[in-house]
């Protein structure tokens, strides 16, 4: 159970507390909430997969335990799978009903209009497949789904996509998770829940380094074609 006097801020950032205290349901939730509501964006995603994947027995077991690690992880998967498509489903939705109003929204605390941009700049190079590389970026998951909404993409073809996506984004977290944590564990004898801090740390690292280079990249690319447009007296 949750200890509020041990509680802090820095714990909302750590996928294990989550998992601990919140169990299988708030899991679940969280997955749903990073493309469902658009305020999810900084929530944990591929860190909090990855060690869902190492706790997964622990999971399931909130609904049956097969006594199978395989099937507990099939379940956890079909489970996040689930939660996923309708995260994205409920993202497209809001995108091709509200989606000229966020354009002209001013910025808020849980609101940034920069990652909307940064999410449709990266759907209009990457098209449908956008829908599947968001994906395994942060922020950028969480946008591409109300982009799709914005400029109506068809529903079967993100449909299509949004299943995809959700199965190869689960599939490989999971799986990642629980059975790099069992190899290290049995033949090397080196416990990943120890470590967990500098794991979730380097996967954070290595899905939001690309993000953040797009980001200022584009930010020095506009600058110099702002400057380079400028007339000099």
């Amino acid at each position: 159970m949750l200890d509020l006097l041990e509680f802090t801020w820095r714990d909302l950032l750590n996928p294990e507390f989550y998992i601990q205290n919140g169990g299988l349901w708030v899991f679940l939730f969280i997955v749903f909430a990073e493309t469902g509501l658009f305020a999810g964006f900084f929530l944990p995603g591929d860190s909090l997969l990855f060690v869902a994947g190492i706790y997964s027995n622990e999971l399931t077991a909130e609904l049956f335990n097969t006594n199978s690690d395989f099937v507990n992880l099939l379940l956890l998967t079909a489970l996040v799978v689930l939660a996923g498509v309708i995260g994205n489903t409920v993202g497209y939705w809001f995108g091709a009903r509200s989606g000229p109003y966020l354009f002209k929204r001013e910025d808020t605390f849980f609101f940034k209009k920069k990652h909307l941009f940064a999410a449709k700049e990266f759907y209009d190079k990457h098209g449908g497949g956008a829908i599947v590389f968001a994906r395994f970026l942060p922020i950028i998951r969480t946008f591409a789904p109300i982009i799709a909404g914005i400029v109506g993409m068809d529903k079967k073809k993100f449909s299509y996509y949004n299943i995809v996506g959700c199965l190869a984004w689960a599939v490989s977290m999971l799986f990642a998770g629980h059975y790099l944590y069992k190899f290290f564990l049995n033949k090397l004898g080196f416990d990943l829940k120890e470590h967990l801090e500098v794991i979730v740390l380097g996967i954070v690292l290595v899905t939001t380094l690309p993000v953040i280079f797009k980001l200022v990249t584009s930010g020095r690319s506009k600058k110099k074609t702002s400057d380079s447009s400028t007339p000099h007296s």
